[in-house]
Formats: structure tokens, sequence, C-alpha cells
């Protein structure tokens, strides 16, 4: 195995050989932001079995390292990318670490971000084409968070497709994109990439329901996983959350039971706080 395989298979898990990460990298470009204001407690919060990485900026990786080496199933993704909602144009992700830092670091893999149909995309796709060299001289997998914007993002499924192919084309080894909304045109997203796709959590949503129904759906469809940020770190119960959607991922329980779980873990959990027991932990 190469030195890429290795990493890239820390962020597998060993059953199912699906991907779970947790990206909590949105202190960049929007804060104050509920849910990431004490990282170490954050982290700890989502590091059950099932979860198979954290995806953070540079900065935070020395608030990582307790709940890191205390969950050795964990592995780190470092975001190279990034740009705030204080600027001009928040879709204007740049470069703002390198491969080698992230090594430095301890990173299993890197991740880029790119927004298509944006003004700034000549410059993201030249950037993401850069790291992917870099990547692949030291080798390090590449995540790549291909995400359509504006008004290409009214065009349907096909901008999706294109932008996941657009990642494989530059050297990614995995693209985060958005769910197209059916089984069946998320499939061809898929099968177009050639390489492993997992969808992105999306915009905070009030229905724990929808969101496992989306992870399903998409797994049928043929995605490799899921990189859900704001739908789990700011849940009511993100451990609650996190276990549902893994055993769905990972076990293939269909929704409706994972939402059962959840809700039942969920009232054993405020059970417990309300008796004055200690609550349930990882």
């Amino acid at each position: 195995m190469s030195g890429k395989e290795i990493r890239l298979s820390r962020l597998m898990h060993p059953r199912s050989g699906r991907v779970f990460i947790i990206p909590m990298d949105h202190g960049v470009s929007t804060w104050p932001l509920d849910g990431l204001e004490d990282m170490e407690a954050a982290i700890g919060r989502v590091a059950v079995t099932g979860v198979t990485g954290v995806l953070i900026h540079k900065g935070q990786v020395r608030r990582a390292v307790a709940p890191l080496a205390a969950h050795r199933h964990l592995g780190l993704v470092v975001q190279l990318s990034g740009a705030t909602c204080l600027g001009p144009d928040e879709n204007d992700k740049r470069r703002i670490g390198s491969v080698e830092h992230a090594l430095s670091l301890g990173a299993d893999a890197v991740s880029v971000q790119v927004n298509m149909g944006t003004a700034g995309e000549p410059g993201m796709l030249e950037e993401l084409g850069r790291i992917s060299e870099a990547c692949h001289a030291w080798g390090v997998p590449l995540l790549a968070m291909v995400y359509v914007r504006g008004a290409a993002a009214e065009k349907g499924w096909a901008p999706v497709a294109h932008a996941a192919r657009i990642a494989a084309e530059l050297g990614a080894d995995l693209v985060k994109t958005s769910y197209t909304g059916s089984i069946d045109t998320f499939q061809r997203v898929v099968e177009g990439a050639g390489i492993p796709v997992i969808i992105g959590g999306g915009p905070r949503i009030d229905s724990d329901l929808r969101l496992l129904e989306t992870l399903q759906d998409a797994l049928r469809a043929g995605a490799s996983g899921a990189c859900i940020g704001r739908n789990v770190f700011q849940h009511d119960d993100p451990t609650a959350i996190v276990e549902s959607a893994a055993r769905v991922i990972h076990e293939g329980t269909d929704a409706g039971s994972a939402l059962r779980l959840l809700e039942s873990t969920v009232r054993l959990s405020q059970g417990s706080r309300g008796s004055g027991s200690v609550a349930r932990g990882l």
C-alpha cells in the first residue's frame, strides 16, 4: 500500500468501508456559531464509534489533541481553504494552509473547497490543482468539497455531477457535494465521478427524519458516506444523532428505525439528567 492508501484507510470504517466525517471548520467563515465554542468538548461529543474523522482548521488541532488521543478511531482532516462572511465574497475560498504543514500536525488527509459558478471559480480550481499535486507528492489523501452556487445551482442535478467529475479530473481522492434530491439523479453523480462521493449535511434543518432519509437515499444511490457538520454539532443531543446516523451509514439501518433509536436514546438521556444521575457518556 502507498502512503496515501494507508492514510485513506484510517478515514474508512473497518467493516462498511464508508466514511463519516464531522466538519468543524465553520469558525473561519461564520462566527459566533453555537456548538463550537469549546472545540475539545465539541469533538468529544461526536467521537463515537462509527465516526471516522473530524475536519478542522490548522489552528484548532491543538484543541483536538486530547479527544483524538482518547478516540483512536478518529482520523484528522485539515482544511486548507477559507473565506469569511465579512469579506467581499464568502464563496471565494482561498488557500490558507499547506499539505506539508498539515502533515506536521498529524493530518491523515487535507480538504479544499471549490464553489462552482462563482466569480472566484478559476482561482479555486487552480489552487485545487496545485494542492492535488502536492498531495500526490506527499502521499496525502485529498477531499475536495465541490459545490454549485448561484444561477448554476438552479439547473438541476447535472451541475452537481459536473462538479463531482471536476474533483476527480483534478486529482481528488474523495469528493463531498450536495445531495441532488433523488436516488436516480444522485446515482448519475456517483457514476460519473469515478471516485468515492460523500454528501454534505447542508444548512441546519429541524427534521431528524429528513436528515436520516437523505443519508439513506444517498447511500442507496452509491454514496460512500457523509460529512455532516451543523446538523450534528448544533443538535440538541449531538452524540445521539451521530449514533443514529452511523447506524444508517455503516449498518444499513433504515431511516425510520434509526429515528426510533434516536428518540429512545434522547428520552433516556433526558431522564438520566432529570433524575440527577450522570448522563450517558461516549
